[in-house]
């Protein structure tokens, strides 16, 4: 989605305030430089107190207001937290999940299968555009809230998943049964009326169908509310939903309970909410892997609707960082910046989850600092808007192979998105921009890449196995690691060799793996050499692998090479005669094996051998000081230089001759260059050193 300047704001809620105040919230929010606010998606109960009866005196005041101060309206509808009444109404409409029966206070606990859910969630939608259609200033519409099936094992949704299934092998239970391997422990299925509970189920290949089911849920869930919305909505309003990650106290990986490429189907323009540690533990990490998962669903820019301001406790930035993390979503190809929230909320769970202004409502440190970006985006934003990203790399990731590393999880190791964070993080930290596919339903891009990338990409199809084939064949690069190409589909292991159908592509094979324990790796002296030969062109600071003791983990493929060359074995006295990583010419492209689950010096080491052989170009720097680059609406390159650390970074400028559009400090200097005073920015040349403070920025633009 095209847009003609950043958008800036806050999520606002006039409903949870404790005082009357909006005249002056907006006026302070219009003091910021924001220029944007999201309303209205959490409270239905407001909306609706009773059955039938509505009430919206707060969603007028937050749109009359807002429209007095010239501030735009994201809308959301407010469906992902039921109220009261319709629990009573309708006491299934909580769910039971694989947990037992919910009980009501918490958000996201309703059955999205429940059909009278479904008709309320409609009516209060319908009422709730025709409300907002008449205000000019609403801009586009949020679906629902970081929306996921709940784990709904509702009797609605599984009745719903029978009819799933018997459409899938066409009412033919022979062939489920055999797909599914049911013959074992007796659960074989002969009637559709036996089809059990699916909460009992020790059949991956069933449990995993059950998750793939509950991501098309919210699928069709969003189409449907799409649907509604486009009824009401203006041609140049877009849609929007704003997607989440995995949890792990903050955004981790990619969201296991939706299919996000399938469900932007429903959308025109991909959103997000992306939460990390601040302070001493910023690295910009989930704000580039959010990014790019956000950027892939529309192959598009995208908004961040959701993202910290003093957030969680311990997120509260230094000073300087919330600028810093606000133009590090840009440099990801961010077209919206929006916090939540505007103001500490007084009551509830969310409480000390604080907003822009503290519990006393008055500016503070965290408002001025969010002034300064809004001044930012203001002057520079017509030449930050609509960035867009070429990147050489791409990493695929899959849904069901995540759920098959929950049915068969590497003991004590990784799970699915450790995988994935850790191939990302390594190659965020060489300064390698990657983008995220979707790995069976984006095929026809691989070859808009120099380098493949498949992190335990244990389910593939004939047809995913194909295209790499083909992929590889016509000059691509590709990186597997293990746990790839093990299983159909429907989890069902492979019965020839593995990785299935890639053995050629590979060279080698492997039918035996086991616990790493005190293992290392030892390179092939060629190998060693290679990697020597490419730090001595100095587009890396790291030494040759040479032998890394105890740095396998957890997991060890035991390699058998055929065509291909062993680049390191293990390092242990039983298996030291195992290929540990191998590499194998194929066609016109190269192909690696890495069979282990590694430090991460050691993965880098490897992804810099295959950079130079994907004719990658390097930049200079290494994590904590992190390039961005992208070409705006003025088809210039703009390169964003972060330093992520409390130590000053110095690199050399190779490229054409730049100016500095923007430093993150009032007077940056260039040793090629004057200083700049924000009006007048200072040339920049090849050559030139680039010097950034602790958590500084800079950005420049070819001249």
């Amino acid at each position: 989605m095209k847009t003609d300047r950043l958008l800036y704001g806050v999520a606002y809620y006039d409903e949870y305030l404790p005082v009357d105040r909006i005249e002056t919230d907006m006026e302070l929010i219009k003091k910021a430089g924001m220029n944007v606010i999201r309303i209205a998606e959490s409270t239905w109960s407001t909306w609706e107190p009773q059955d039938g009866v509505f009430y919206f005196t707060h969603l007028h005041r937050m749109l009359s207001c807002s429209k007095k101060h010239g501030i735009q309206v994201i809308v959301g509808t407010p469906t992902y937290a039921v109220p009261t009444w319709l629990a009573r109404k309708y006491p299934d409409i909580i769910t039971e999940t694989h947990e037992g029966p919910g009980r009501y206070g918490h958000r996201q606990n309703m059955d999205i299968a429940h059909p009278m859910y479904l008709k309320h969630a409609e009516r209060i939608i319908r009422r709730l555009m025709e409300e907002v259609q008449s205000y000019d200033h609403v801009i586009g519409f949020q679906l629902d809230n970081e929306t996921k099936s709940y784990d709904t094992c509702s009797a609605y949704a599984q009745k719903k998943f029978v009819d799933y299934v018997r459409t899938l092998f066409h009412d033919d239970l022979s062939l489920l049964n055999q797909a599914w391997g049911l013959d074992y422990w007796s659960n074989r299925i002969n009637a559709w009326e036996d089809f059990p509970d699916v909460r009992g189920t020790i059949n991956a290949s069933l449990g995993a169908e059950y998750q793939k089911f509950q991501r098309k849920l919210v699928s069709d869930f969003l189409a449907w509310q799409s649907a509604i919305v486009q009824e009401y909505a203006r041609p140049d309003q877009f849609i929007t939903q704003n997607f989440d990650y995995d949890w792990r106290g903050y955004s981790f990986g990619m969201q296991p309970e939706v299919d996000q490429w399938d469900a932007a189907k429903a959308l025109t323009v991909a959103g997000c909410d992306i939460y990390h540690p601040s302070a001493q533990d910023l690295t910009g990490k989930e704000i580039a892997f959010g990014g790019a998962i956000a950027r892939s669903l529309k192959k598009d820019n995208y908004l961040v609707l959701e993202t910290e301001a003093q957030g969680n406790h311990g997120w509260l930035s230094y000073p300087g960082q919330l600028r810093l993390q606000a133009f590090s979503h840009l440099a990801n190809g961010a077209g919206c910046v929006e916090y939540w929230h505007w103001h500490s909320i007084h009551n509830a769970i969310e409480s000390y989850w604080k907003g822009v202004l503290s519990h006393n409502l008055k500016e503070n440190a965290t408002y001025r600092e969010t002034s300064r970006i809004g001044a930012d985006f203001a002057a520079y934003g017509t030449h930050l808007v609509n960035l867009k990203k070429h990147c050489p790399v791409a990493i695929l990731l899959d849904n069901v192979s995540l759920d098959a590393l929950r049915w068969f999880p590497i003991p004590d190791g990784p799970a699915y998105n450790d995988v994935f964070r850790w191939v990302f993080d390594a190659l965020y930290e060489m300064n390698v921009e990657c983008d995220i596919l979707s790995a069976e339903n984006d095929i026809d891009l691989f070859s808009q890449y120099k380098l493949l990338i498949t992190p335990a990409l244990y389910s593939v199809s004939d047809r995913l196995t194909s295209a790499l084939k083909d992929y590889v064949q016509t000059g691509g690069v590709l990186l597997s690691t293990f746990k790839t190409a093990v299983a159909d589909r429907m989890l069902k292991i492979y019965h020839d060799d593995l990785p299935h159908g890639l053995t050629d592509v590979f060279g080698m094979t492997y039918d035996q793996f086991t616990d790493a324990v005190r293992v290392g790796l030892k390179a092939d002296e060629k190998f060693q050499k290679e990697l020597s030969a490419i730090a001595m062109t100095g587009s890396v600071n790291m030494d040759i692998l040479s032998d890394q003791h105890d740095c396998v983990h957890n997991w060890m493929e035991l390699l058998l090479p055929d065509t291909a060359e062993t680049l390191a074995q293990y390092d242990h006295p039983h298996w030291g005669d195992c290929a540990a990583l191998t590499g194998n010419r194929f066609g016109q492209g190269y192909a690696a094996y890495l069979g282990c689950y590694t430090d991460g010096d050691v993965l880098k080491k490897l992804l810099d051998f295959l950079c130079e052989k994907a004719g990658i170009a390097r930049e200079e720097a290494v994590y904590p000081l992190i390039v961005k680059r992208g070409t705006n609406d003025l088809q210039k390159e703009i390169i964003y230089y972060f330093n992520y650390s409390e130590e000053p970074q110095e690199t050399v400028y190779h490229g054409p001759d730049a100016r500095v559009l923007l430093s993150g400090h009032e007077s940056p200097e260039t040793s090629g260059g004057a200083s700049h005073d924000g009006k007048s920015p200072s040339a920049v040349k090849a050559g030139d050193r680039l010097s950034l403070s602790c958590w500084d920025f800079l950005i420049l633009e070819e001249l």
